[in-house]
């Protein structure tokens, strides 16, 4: 019997431009709604670069949350495994984290550490380009969507993915602090509604 692989599960992006932030609530609600075994990790990489290296030493299986520009209708989700994944995370700069994860990869392998599987779940953005604004409406209408895919990839990896009970609350976030979605959302509506 070969031991669990170990596998991460990683959120990237920036939510503070728009949709940029896919990835970073695409993974905090994977978080709240499923409960994984002990050989799986849940993090949120935001716009960390090359910190992620080290996490992806300690790991064999990766996955990944990110707003990709793919060319494609806005909401769009695709797919992209292995050997592809480098050319979609450099494809077009969209903003420093990604050039950054595509090193962070490329330091990997040199590392001798490149994850033995390797999953891009990247959503079409609308907007980048919104200082301060929450994901668009087409982007967060795929958030579920793209944790089923997540669940389809980690049943693929032999990797037991429970939904929790009860959700976690949202002070439960990857982030304890207000930056979680709801809590950021409502702040920008409530300043929206003073001006």
């Amino acid at each position: 019997m070969t031991d669990a692989p170990r596998v991460l599960i990683l959120g990237i992006g920036n939510i503070l431009w728009a949709d940029e932030g896919f990835g970073v609530r695409a993974v905090e609600a994977f978080h709240r709604a499923y409960d994984v075994p002990a050989n799986v990790t849940v993090l949120d990489g935001g716009t960390q670069g090359l910190y992620l290296v080290n996490f992806l030493q300690d790991h064999d299986h990766l996955l990944v949350f990110d707003a990709i520009d793919y060319g494609l209708e806005p909401g769009t989700l695709k797919l992209v495994r292995g050997d592809e994944v480098p050319k979609f995370t450099g494809a077009k700069k969209m903003s420093l984290h990604q050039t950054g994860f595509q090193e962070v990869l490329s330091a990997a392998d040199l590392l001798g550490a490149s994850p033995r599987e390797l999953a891009l779940i990247g959503c079409q953005p609308l907007d980048l380009e919104d200082w301060g604004g929450a994901l668009t409406e087409p982007v967060r209408g795929r958030i579920a969507e793209s944790l089923a895919m997540a669940c389809a990839i980690l049943a693929e990896w032999g990797v037991p993915v429970m939904p929790r009970a009860e959700p976690l609350p949202e002070g439960a976030a990857l982030l304890a602090n207000d930056l979680d979605h709801d809590h950021y959302e409502r702040r920008e509506a409530a300043a929206s509604s003073t001006i």
